[in-house]
Protein backbone atom coordinates (compact mmCIF):
# COMPACT_ATOMS: atom_id res chain seq x y z
CA UNK A 1 0.00 0.00 0.00
CA UNK A 2 1.08 3.07 -0.95
CA UNK A 3 2.03 6.00 1.70
CA UNK A 4 -0.32 8.35 2.64
CA UNK A 5 0.48 12.55 2.48
CA UNK A 6 0.92 12.24 6.23
CA UNK A 7 2.83 9.85 6.29
CA UNK A 8 5.43 11.19 2.92
CA UNK A 9 5.74 14.55 4.73
CA UNK A 10 6.60 13.26 8.07
CA UNK A 11 9.64 10.83 5.82
CA UNK A 12 10.40 14.17 4.15
CA UNK A 13 10.95 15.76 7.46
CA UNK A 14 13.32 12.58 8.50
CA UNK A 15 15.20 12.97 5.11
CA UNK A 16 15.49 16.57 5.69
CA UNK A 17 17.32 16.28 9.26
CA UNK A 18 19.42 12.98 7.49
CA UNK A 19 20.36 15.77 4.55
CA UNK A 20 21.40 18.44 7.42
CA UNK A 21 23.07 16.01 9.60
CA UNK A 22 25.47 14.53 6.89
CA UNK A 23 26.58 17.08 5.62
CA UNK A 24 27.54 18.66 9.03
CA UNK A 25 29.44 15.72 9.73
CA UNK A 26 32.13 16.14 7.53
CA UNK A 27 31.50 19.98 7.21
CA UNK A 28 30.97 19.41 3.00
CA UNK A 29 28.42 18.78 0.78
CA UNK A 30 25.29 20.60 -0.49
CA UNK A 31 22.06 21.07 1.33
CA UNK A 32 20.29 23.84 -0.36
CA UNK A 33 19.59 21.62 -3.46
CA UNK A 34 19.12 18.95 -1.26
CA UNK A 35 16.47 20.08 0.76
CA UNK A 36 14.16 22.04 -2.17
CA UNK A 37 13.94 18.52 -3.68
CA UNK A 38 13.52 16.29 -0.94
CA UNK A 39 9.27 16.68 -1.75
CA UNK A 40 9.96 15.47 -5.03
CA UNK A 41 12.05 12.57 -4.36
CA UNK A 42 10.33 11.17 -1.22
CA UNK A 43 7.08 11.21 -3.46
CA UNK A 44 8.62 9.93 -6.32
CA UNK A 45 10.51 7.22 -5.02
CA UNK A 46 7.42 6.34 -2.30
CA UNK A 47 4.30 6.98 -4.33
CA UNK A 48 4.70 7.60 -7.81
CA UNK A 49 7.36 5.27 -9.21
CA UNK A 50 7.11 1.45 -9.99
CA UNK A 51 9.73 -0.39 -8.45
CA UNK A 52 10.48 -3.89 -8.25
CA UNK A 53 12.35 -5.42 -4.80
CA UNK A 54 16.31 -5.56 -4.96
CA UNK A 55 17.95 -3.45 -7.77
CA UNK A 56 19.42 -4.64 -10.90
CA UNK A 57 21.23 -1.73 -13.24
CA UNK A 58 19.10 -3.20 -16.25
CA UNK A 59 16.19 -1.56 -14.35
CA UNK A 60 13.83 -4.21 -16.80
CA UNK A 61 9.90 -4.05 -16.01
CA UNK A 62 9.89 -1.02 -13.56
CA UNK A 63 10.19 2.50 -13.74
CA UNK A 64 13.63 4.00 -13.31
CA UNK A 65 15.47 7.51 -12.08
CA UNK A 66 18.50 9.34 -13.31
CA UNK A 67 19.73 12.38 -10.93
CA UNK A 68 21.67 14.53 -13.50
CA UNK A 69 22.39 17.20 -10.69
CA UNK A 70 24.84 14.90 -8.70
CA UNK A 71 25.79 17.21 -6.00
CA UNK A 72 22.13 16.96 -4.17
CA UNK A 73 23.72 13.60 -3.02
CA UNK A 74 22.67 13.75 0.29
CA UNK A 75 18.84 13.92 -0.49
CA UNK A 76 19.33 11.22 -3.09
CA UNK A 77 21.20 8.63 -0.57
CA UNK A 78 19.20 9.65 1.92
CA UNK A 79 15.92 8.73 0.14
CA UNK A 80 17.31 5.41 -1.75
CA UNK A 81 18.29 4.13 2.01
CA UNK A 82 14.63 4.68 3.56
CA UNK A 83 13.18 3.19 0.65
CA UNK A 84 14.91 0.15 1.51
CA UNK A 85 18.05 0.35 -1.38
CA UNK A 86 21.03 0.15 1.46
CA UNK A 87 21.03 0.44 5.50
CA UNK A 88 19.83 3.38 6.78
CA UNK A 89 22.93 2.92 8.66
CA UNK A 90 25.17 3.71 6.20
CA UNK A 91 24.36 7.27 6.19
CA UNK A 92 26.72 8.11 8.46
CA UNK A 93 29.35 7.52 5.77
CA UNK A 94 28.43 10.00 3.26
CA UNK A 95 31.82 11.48 2.18
CA UNK A 96 33.95 9.64 4.50
CA UNK A 97 37.65 7.69 2.43
CA UNK A 98 36.50 4.27 1.21
CA UNK A 99 32.44 5.14 1.79
CA UNK A 100 29.98 4.38 -1.26
CA UNK A 101 28.16 7.45 -0.40
CA UNK A 102 30.99 9.54 -2.37
CA UNK A 103 29.85 13.74 -2.53
CA UNK A 104 28.75 12.82 -6.04
CA UNK A 105 27.18 9.45 -7.10
CA UNK A 106 29.24 6.92 -8.82
CA UNK A 107 28.93 3.19 -9.88
CA UNK A 108 32.45 1.51 -9.37
CA UNK A 109 31.65 1.38 -5.51
CA UNK A 110 28.27 -0.67 -6.36
CA UNK A 111 25.94 1.41 -4.56
CA UNK A 112 22.53 -0.26 -5.12
CA UNK A 113 20.06 2.95 -6.57
CA UNK A 114 22.83 4.52 -8.10
CA UNK A 115 22.75 4.07 -12.54
CA UNK A 116 25.25 6.40 -13.46
CA UNK A 117 27.98 8.76 -11.99
CA UNK A 118 26.54 12.33 -11.77
CA UNK A 119 29.46 14.29 -10.86
CA UNK A 120 29.72 16.53 -13.58
CA UNK A 121 26.68 18.17 -15.03
CA UNK A 122 24.73 18.37 -18.15
CA UNK A 123 24.90 14.59 -18.76
CA UNK A 124 22.15 12.90 -17.30
CA UNK A 125 19.20 13.15 -19.88
CA UNK A 126 21.36 12.05 -22.60
CA UNK A 127 22.03 8.57 -20.76
CA UNK A 128 18.74 8.51 -19.62
CA UNK A 129 17.42 8.84 -22.97
CA UNK A 130 19.60 5.65 -24.06
CA UNK A 131 17.70 3.96 -21.17
CA UNK A 132 14.37 4.69 -22.02
CA UNK A 133 15.07 3.58 -25.97
CA UNK A 134 16.16 0.77 -24.26
CA UNK A 135 13.08 0.34 -22.72
CA UNK A 136 11.28 0.40 -26.14
CA UNK A 137 13.46 -2.02 -27.61
CA UNK A 138 12.85 -4.22 -24.78
CA UNK A 139 9.06 -4.11 -24.96
CA UNK A 140 9.34 -2.77 -21.77
CA UNK A 141 6.23 0.22 -21.00
CA UNK A 142 7.58 1.15 -17.85
CA UNK A 143 8.86 5.25 -17.72
CA UNK A 144 12.58 6.94 -17.44
CA UNK A 145 12.16 9.73 -14.77
CA UNK A 146 15.32 12.02 -14.73
CA UNK A 147 15.85 15.38 -12.37
CA UNK A 148 17.96 18.55 -14.42
CA UNK A 149 19.42 21.07 -11.84
CA UNK A 150 18.05 24.68 -13.64
CA UNK A 151 21.49 26.01 -13.84
CA UNK A 152 22.69 22.72 -14.68
CA UNK A 153 20.52 23.66 -18.24
CA UNK A 154 23.70 26.20 -19.03
CA UNK A 155 25.66 23.36 -20.12
CA UNK A 156 25.23 22.90 -23.79
CA UNK A 157 25.34 18.85 -23.88
CA UNK A 158 21.11 19.08 -22.49
CA UNK A 159 20.22 21.06 -25.64
CA UNK A 160 21.49 18.42 -27.92
CA UNK A 161 20.03 16.00 -25.61
CA UNK A 162 16.45 17.96 -25.79
CA UNK A 163 16.40 18.10 -29.42
CA UNK A 164 17.25 14.74 -30.12
CA UNK A 165 14.64 13.25 -27.55
CA UNK A 166 11.96 14.88 -29.77
CA UNK A 167 13.32 13.99 -33.13
CA UNK A 168 13.53 10.20 -31.79
CA UNK A 169 9.96 10.58 -30.37
CA UNK A 170 11.45 9.62 -27.06
CA UNK A 171 7.90 9.90 -25.30
CA UNK A 172 8.71 7.36 -22.35
CA UNK A 173 10.41 10.08 -20.15
CA UNK A 174 9.92 12.61 -17.76
CA UNK A 175 12.43 14.82 -17.29
CA UNK A 176 11.77 17.16 -13.98
CA UNK A 177 13.92 20.69 -13.64
CA UNK A 178 14.12 21.60 -10.38
CA UNK A 179 13.46 25.37 -11.48
CA UNK A 180 14.95 27.30 -8.13
CA UNK A 181 16.39 29.95 -9.57
CA UNK A 182 19.90 29.90 -7.76
CA UNK A 183 22.98 27.99 -8.21
CA UNK A 184 26.42 28.29 -6.09
CA UNK A 185 27.48 31.64 -7.59
CA UNK A 186 24.11 33.47 -7.45
CA UNK A 187 20.85 33.92 -9.38
CA UNK A 188 20.34 31.57 -12.55
CA UNK A 189 19.35 35.14 -14.01
CA UNK A 190 22.76 36.88 -12.90
CA UNK A 191 24.87 34.02 -13.52
CA UNK A 192 23.65 33.35 -17.37
CA UNK A 193 20.08 34.37 -17.55
CA UNK A 194 18.58 31.79 -19.83
CA UNK A 195 14.58 32.84 -20.25
CA UNK A 196 11.35 30.83 -20.87
CA UNK A 197 12.39 27.38 -20.58
CA UNK A 198 9.34 26.40 -21.10
CA UNK A 199 9.31 28.30 -24.32
CA UNK A 200 12.77 26.75 -24.86
CA UNK A 201 11.30 23.23 -24.42
CA UNK A 202 7.89 23.50 -26.21
CA UNK A 203 10.21 24.80 -29.54
CA UNK A 204 12.65 21.88 -29.05
CA UNK A 205 9.14 19.79 -29.45
CA UNK A 206 8.44 18.66 -25.95
CA UNK A 207 5.15 18.39 -23.64
CA UNK A 208 5.62 20.51 -20.77
CA UNK A 209 3.73 21.56 -17.59
CA UNK A 210 4.41 23.29 -14.34
CA UNK A 211 4.11 22.19 -10.24
CA UNK A 212 3.92 25.80 -9.42
CA UNK A 213 4.35 24.71 -5.86
CA UNK A 214 7.21 22.47 -5.74
CA UNK A 215 7.42 22.03 -2.48
CA UNK A 216 4.05 20.43 -2.00
CA UNK A 217 3.63 17.07 -1.62
CA UNK A 218 -0.04 17.27 -3.05
CA UNK A 219 1.06 19.26 -5.61
CA UNK A 220 3.76 16.92 -6.50
CA UNK A 221 1.37 13.99 -6.86
CA UNK A 222 -1.23 15.64 -8.62
CA UNK A 223 1.38 17.22 -11.63
CA UNK A 224 3.48 14.38 -11.56
CA UNK A 225 0.10 12.13 -12.45
CA UNK A 226 -0.98 14.49 -15.06
CA UNK A 227 2.92 14.21 -16.91
CA UNK A 228 2.61 10.39 -16.74
CA UNK A 229 -0.56 10.75 -18.85
CA UNK A 230 1.36 12.55 -21.40
CA UNK A 231 3.91 10.38 -22.07
CA UNK A 232 3.11 7.32 -25.24
CA UNK A 233 2.04 10.42 -27.01
CA UNK A 234 5.24 11.00 -29.36
CA UNK A 235 6.46 13.55 -27.35
CA UNK A 236 9.05 13.46 -24.33
CA UNK A 237 7.87 14.89 -20.89
CA UNK A 238 9.42 17.79 -19.01
CA UNK A 239 8.17 19.10 -15.88
CA UNK A 240 9.42 22.37 -14.53
CA UNK A 241 9.25 22.19 -10.58
CA UNK A 242 9.36 25.25 -8.74
CA UNK A 243 11.06 24.48 -5.80
CA UNK A 244 12.50 26.96 -3.08
CA UNK A 245 16.17 26.20 -2.46
CA UNK A 246 16.87 25.14 1.33
CA UNK A 247 13.38 24.63 2.50
CA UNK A 248 12.22 23.82 5.45
CA UNK A 249 15.03 25.42 7.13
CA UNK A 250 14.20 29.05 7.60
CA UNK A 251 17.55 30.42 7.29
CA UNK A 252 19.02 28.65 4.14
CA UNK A 253 15.37 29.77 1.94
CA UNK A 254 15.69 32.67 -0.24
CA UNK A 255 19.17 32.54 -0.19
CA UNK A 256 22.01 31.18 -2.42
CA UNK A 257 24.46 30.65 0.49
CA UNK A 258 23.20 27.26 1.27
CA UNK A 259 23.79 25.63 -2.11
CA UNK A 260 27.13 23.69 -0.87
CA UNK A 261 27.52 25.16 2.60
CA UNK A 262 27.54 23.12 5.28
CA UNK A 263 25.80 24.30 8.58
CA UNK A 264 28.22 24.50 12.21
CA UNK A 265 26.77 22.59 15.66
CA UNK A 266 24.48 25.81 16.57
CA UNK A 267 22.74 26.32 12.58
CA UNK A 268 22.67 22.59 13.04
CA UNK A 269 20.92 22.67 16.15
CA UNK A 270 18.78 25.12 15.02
CA UNK A 271 17.71 23.41 12.01
CA UNK A 272 16.58 20.36 13.45
CA UNK A 273 14.70 21.91 16.30
CA UNK A 274 12.61 22.66 13.28
CA UNK A 275 12.13 19.89 11.49
CA UNK A 276 11.58 17.62 14.57
CA UNK A 277 10.58 13.87 13.47
CA UNK A 278 9.54 9.99 15.47
CA UNK A 279 11.29 8.19 12.74
CA UNK A 280 14.45 7.75 13.97
CA UNK A 281 18.38 9.31 13.06
CA UNK A 282 20.53 6.89 11.63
Amino acid sequence: MKPNTQQLQELTVQVRRDILRMVHAVNSGHPGGSLGCTEFLVTLYQHLMTRKEGFDMNGINEDIFFLSNGHISPVFYSVLARSGYFPVKELATFRLLDSRLQGHPTTHEGLPGVRIASGSLGQGLSVALGAAQAKKLNNDNHLVYTLHGDGELQEGQNWEAIMYASAKKVDNIIATIDLNGKQIDGTTDEVLAMGSLRAKFEAFGWDVLDIKEGNSIDAIINGMTEAKAKTGKEKPVCVLLHTEMGNGVDYMMHTHAWHGKAPNDEQLANALDQNPSTLGDY
